[in-house]
């Protein structure tokens, strides 16, 4: 699902492309004390803010251009691009993880490819189901087919050994997460994960 540009929200235009979007699909960057820009993925940190696309090529541009210091109208520190880029995709990865482990501590995920299968066959089936990238081409295929055929929401995005770390259990193929506040969010953040990376 990409982020498209709509007009219902404040407007804000991205330093990489230049291009105007709601503000809240966009990354907001801020100044540290020090003045380093830094990310405020969630958008709560106080102070002047400039935005990009969330979209590594925009936020490369930005700081080849010199663009955080443009509008930040001073002299700002700004990591190396490649690094900016990692530290902002750690975030998101972390957000990701760390909802999922919330959802877990809750009671509401299932994994492993046999019990993911065996959920989405169930009256009372899953909400979301988030299948790993690296999992072998068969058993993926298996999972995503059965979600389609249940209509239920599906996203490939981190490791087999993302979720077994996660989980504190051994490597597993795919998670189920039940109907829960937790699905929005980790729809929302997924697919800016994977828009940040150019997945989508």
């Amino acid at each position: 699902m990409s982020i498209k540009s709509t007009t219902e929200g404040p407007q804000r235009s991205c330093l990489g492309c230049r291009t105007s979007k709601d503000k809240n699909q966009l990354i907001r960057f801020v100044q540290s004390p020090d003045r380093e820009i830094l990310p405020d993925l969630e958008s709560r940190l106080p102070g002047r803010g400039a935005y990009t696309c969330i979209d590594k090529k925009c936020l490369k541009a930005a700081i080849e251009q010199k663009q955080f210091k443009r509008s930040f109208k001073q002299d700002v520190t700004v990591m190396p691009a490649e690094q900016l880029i990692e530290h902002v995709r750690l975030q998101l990865h972390n957000r990701i993880t760390g909802l999922i482990g919330l959802a877990n501590k809750a009671g509401l995920v299932t994994a492993g490819s046999s019990m993911v299968i065996d959920a989405l066959r169930n009256k009372k089936k899953p909400c979301f189901i988030i299948v790993a990238h690296d999992v072998s081409e068969a058993i993926g295929a298996k999972i995503i087919q059965a979600a389609t055929v249940h209509n239920v929401t599906h996203r490939i995005v981190l490791t087999k050994d993302d979720f077994g770390m996660i989980l504190g259990k051994a490597p597993r193929s795919a998670i189920a997460v039940a109907s829960s506040g937790f699905v929005a969010q980790l729809v929302k953040v997924i697919d800016r994960y994977k828009n940040f990376l150019g997945e989508v």
